[in-house]
């Protein structure tokens, strides 16, 4: 009763548990037309003034874990840019009123980061508008089911990897000049990097790619001082997988076969992002840290 009193929480049932009702809407989604709403740490994220004085730029800002990192990076003390698709404004637009109620700068910058010469103006805004740059979030990106690769078109398939791994490598050659040292670069990689499932063919590769990024340049920038680590989400609620990343019979038990029954919300990964970023996690880089409920690696 006392270890209750303390504020202890049984992770088991902190969250809504499957089954969920079958709901779909075109990509990208929006997380505010999800039921039942992802807890992005709107009203639980409590900051300590870690990241005081930080400048941020977050790709997929308006939702999932990079709307969660965004919240908790104003929460800790640092000023936000965010990039999104224009399709995603009405979640973008309550991500900026949560960044300015904290009193810091907040920068919307919305476009499709599959354009290379639209990923070097995103970085150009930012750092303009923050007046500098020294945490590079690389979160956003495409997932579509498809039971089979005979189903993925040539398209799709340019698509997700355009966004999932051009981007990135646009975004970051553009952002490297302007990092000083003490700066953190962090990828978002998932547990599909090492344990793929069938229908998330093209989706999975990039995972494993990001994860190598990680690693390859966090080797490359230790020597300037720059740190480069990943996050590993496990089955996470966010609008990812409302509009196409999953079918509807693995939407309504999305989660249930993790250790702890449920998946996982924006939320439980904020304060990864914020350690990642933090100058105390120094001598972290070319690391992946898992959030995946008991399954998923690392």
């Amino acid at each position: 009763m006392e270890a209750n009193q303390q504020g202890l929480q049984d992770p088991r049932y902190k969250y809504p548990k499957p089954p969920f009702k079958g709901q779909s809407q075109p990509w990208p989604g929006l997380a505010g037309k999800m039921d039942p709403k992802p807890d992005h740490g709107e009203t639980s994220y409590k900051g300590s003034g870690r990241l005081l004085g930080r400048k941020a730029l977050i790709t997929g800002g308006d939702s999932g874990m990079g709307r969660a990192a965004a919240i908790a990076y104003a929460r800790e003390g640092a000023d936000v840019a965010i990039n999104y698709l224009p399709a995603e404004e009405a979640d973008a637009r309550e991500v900026i009123a949560m960044i300015n109620a904290e009193g810091r700068k907040a920068i919307a910058i919305p476009g499709d980061i599959t354009d290379e010469s639209f990923c070097q103006r995103l970085v150009d805004e930012a750092v303009k508008g923050l007046g500098g740059l020294d945490i590079l979030v690389c979160n956003a990106a495409l997932q579509q089911t498809q039971p089979s690769i005979l189903d993925i078109t040539t398209e799709q398939f340019d698509r997700t990897m355009k966004t999932n791994i051009y981007a990135p490598f646009w975004i970051i050659k553009a952002a490297l000049p302007h990092l000083p040292p003490g700066s953190a670069i962090i990828g978002t990689t998932s547990e599909q990097a090492e344990d793929p499932s069938e229908d998330l063919y093209d989706y999975a590769q990039t995972k494993a790619a990001t994860t190598n990024y990680v690693r390859s340049l966090a080797k490359q920038l230790a020597g300037k001082g720059i740190r480069v680590n990943g996050v590993a989400p496990g089955p996470i609620w966010t609008p990812l997988q409302v509009s196409g990343g999953a079918t509807q019979e693995k939407l309504k038990e999305f989660g249930g076969k993790t250790p702890l029954g449920r998946p996982g919300q924006p939320a439980e990964l904020a304060s990864i992002y914020v350690q990642l970023a933090a100058n105390d996690a120094g001598y972290a880089t070319g690391q992946v840290y898992g959030a995946a409920g008991g399954s998923g690696k690392p």
